[in-house]
This record gives C-alpha cells, structure tokens and sequence, in this order.
C-alpha cells in the first residue's frame, strides 16, 4: 500500500487541490489546483458531481485504495472549512492529506512536492493549517511565476492567464498529475526525488501575496 511521508503507516485518502469557484476564475494562475483535480478525474474516470464538506468532489480507486478528489468551493481563502469537515466526516487526520495548490515563489511550470511546511504566504494553504491545526500534511506546490516582474501580484493571480501561458498548461497540469499518482502509489519521498527541482526560487527571502 502506498505510504507518505516519512515511514507513515497511512496512504492518502484526501487530495484537496485549491482555488477558486466560478467560471471566471477556472483558467486563472491561482486554479491550478483544481485543474489538476479535474486531470486526475480524467485520468481515472470520475465525476466531480457529489457536493459534499463544502466541495465539489468524487470517488477513485487507485490499486486497493479509496480516493476522494476535492474542490472546496469556500473560495480559497476560507479553504480549511472544507478539509476540517472532510477529516469529521472520513475520520481523516494529516498523513491522510495531500493538497495542491498554485505556488508564486517557484517558476512557471516547476512542481515541487514537500511532506509539511508552513504556507509561504498561500492563503489557501494558511486556512487550511490554522483549521486542522498542523502543518505536517503532503502537498505538491506548481509554480505560476511569470519570467517578468509583477505590479499586482493577487491580480496577476485571479485574472486569467495569457493565451501563451494557457497553451503550455497542458503539460504543467498533466506532470502535477503525474506527481500525485506517484504519491498514491509510491509514496512522497519517492515522488520529491523524481519529480523536485533544485534551485530555481524566484525568491528566496520573500513570501509571495496571494489570495
């Protein structure tokens, strides 16, 4: 069975990815979680039809394992609502989670995948930590930093993307789904070697804005 972590006797049962509802948002840089929900979805078959814990949700099964695939439809920065209803509901602690979410610190198109951490400044990520109350959870971070500066950074992050970031999402989106069946399968520590980048932060003191 699929482990996390660091010889933790649980696989993942909830992967939580981030942003925000509405259509206006569905091709904005701070959606990428829920795009690669949506990959994954594809990938094994499912519908995202069940409204459930504040989300948009649905049923995989990856080898012997039981997935639910989440949107929490809190908006973003009210994200951990729907996680801690989720944890009521399934009996789920922490080792039992593994969120994806846009990151503003890494380069376009780079994942990075870290077994527990704090929020580098993602409001997504922050709810969820102050409503479970730990930081130890999985997550897989994928950067949507541009090569230029930013002026606005939270609007650069809700407005949609440009037609030519959109068309290399494709392969940004299906390399983060790759990252997440790895997880399921393998493991985080077998994903982090294959899958981590070393270096390229856009920054390595500041903490991005988001929303």
């Amino acid at each position: 069975m699929p482990q996390i972590g660091d010889g933790g006797s649980a696989p993942v049962k909830l992967v939580v990815g981030l942003g925000n509802p509405g259509t206006e948002y569905k091709y904005s840089p701070h959606n990428m979680g829920f795009a690669v929900v949506d990959r994954l979805a594809e990938r094994f078959g499912a519908r995202l039809e069940r409204q459930r814990a504040k989300s948009r949700c649905g049923r995989v099964q990856v080898d012997e394992q039981e997935i639910w695939l989440i949107q929490p439809q809190t908006f973003m920065n009210l994200s951990g609502e729907s996680v801690r209803e989720w944890f009521r509901k399934e009996g789920c602690g922490s080792e039992d989670l593994l969120v994806l979410a846009d990151e503003l610190d890494l380069p376009w198109g780079a994942i990075q995948i870290r077994q527990r951490g704090g929020s580098a400044g993602h409001h997504g990520v922050e709810s969820i930590i102050g409503a479970i109350g730990t930081r130890e959870f999985a997550r897989i971070r994928i950067g949507v930093a541009p090569e230029e500066a930013i002026e606005d950074e939270v609007a650069y992050l809700l407005r949609p993307m440009r037609r030519s970031q959109r068309e290399g999402m494709d392969a940004i989106i299906n390399r983060a789904a790759d990252a997440t069946e790895m997880i399921l399968r393998q493991g985080v520590a077998e994903a982090m070697n294959r899958f981590n980048q070393r270096g390229g932060r856009r920054n390595e003191t500041a903490e991005p804005a988001s929303q």
